[in-house]
């Protein structure tokens, strides 16, 4: 998505914002992204915002407001959303500044103790009944083996997509960001999404798998269960691979297949991954 200033954001739209953050002294664009129309830093009246919006008539205008119904039931590792605004044609949401830099998973790694503590958080927290979010029964329906689907349902507020880039890296607190896709679910999904994010890092697939155990959900998941989250994850990367056989798309179905293997998955659905924008199953 090609990305505009906060300068030529309609002059309606400025002046709603500059009512929420009163005057607006100057606006930053931020490279990095790009589902995103404007990303822009204000030092306002009211301190630093982050501004970050779509058009509204935009194909993922809908992520963008489920992203703020669910922000006021996210953990204090989340970022806090001041405002959502909707009008002249854009969706924009306000959020508080988080000045970090992106989660580094290498092995020995000093921030995954505090990737530890964020995803800790976020496992005491129930989905919002009412928010409308994905569930995860939905999201994995085609990926999982014939029977097993019941195993992805539950309560738990899940993010699902624990790239590096939504992981950020403050003083000696890890931030999860971007909120786009919510879910509800079993809790121990997120463990398992983080287990394969670990071994794109360079994490054996045994470190991975015991790093998941440090979570109580995981560990007490039925092995059927992480059978099945390994099967789908390794059909779900196959498909992104084969879809657009980019290096690392590849390099993930491979991984997926590793761990899918792992955690007992059968062959036929976990191996033989040769080589989607996302990295999860996005409906």
């Amino acid at each position: 998505m090609s990305r505009i200033h906060f300068e030529q954001l309609p002059a309606e739209v400025r002046q709603a914002v500059a009512d929420k953050t009163g005057a607006v002294h100057q606006a930053e664009t931020m490279r990095g992204g790009m589902n995103s129309g404007i990303a822009s830093v204000l030092d306002t009246d009211s301190g630093s915002v982050f501004v970050k919006g779509i058009p509204a008539d935009h194909p993922q205008v809908g992520a963008q407001r489920r992203e703020a119904a669910v922000a006021p039931h996210l953990p204090p590792s989340c970022p806090r959303l001041y405002w959502h605004l909707e009008l002249d044609g854009w969706s924009l949401l306000g959020y508080e500044v988080v000045d970090g830099r992106h989660a580094d998973y290498a092995p020995g790694s000093p921030d995954l103790p505090l990737v530890e503590a964020a995803l800790t958080e976020l496992q005491g927290i129930m989905a919002p009944t009412d928010v409308e979010i994905k569930q995860a029964v939905d999201r994995w329906e085609e990926y999982v083996p014939p029977g097993t689907l019941q195993h992805f349902d539950g309560d738990a507020l899940l993010h699902t997509d624990y790239a590096p880039d939504n992981v950020l890296i403050v003083g000696e607190r890890a931030r999860l960001v971007d909120w786009a896709w919510p879910t509800r679910g079993a809790a121990w999904i997120d463990p398992g999404a983080l287990a394969l994010r670990l071994m794109d890092a360079g994490h054996p697939v045994e470190a991975a798998v015991d790093f998941a155990g440090r979570f109580p959900s995981w560990r007490s998941a039925e092995p059927e269960a992480l059978a099945t989250f390994g099967a789908a994850t390794a059909a779900l990367w196959r498909e992104i691979a084969d879809q657009n056989g980019t290096v690392w798309k590849r390099a993930m179905a491979q991984q997926a297949a590793t761990l899918g293997r792992a955690l007992g998955a059968p062959v036929s659905a976990a191996g033989g991954a040769a080589a989607g924008d996302c990295p999860g199953p996005c409906r």
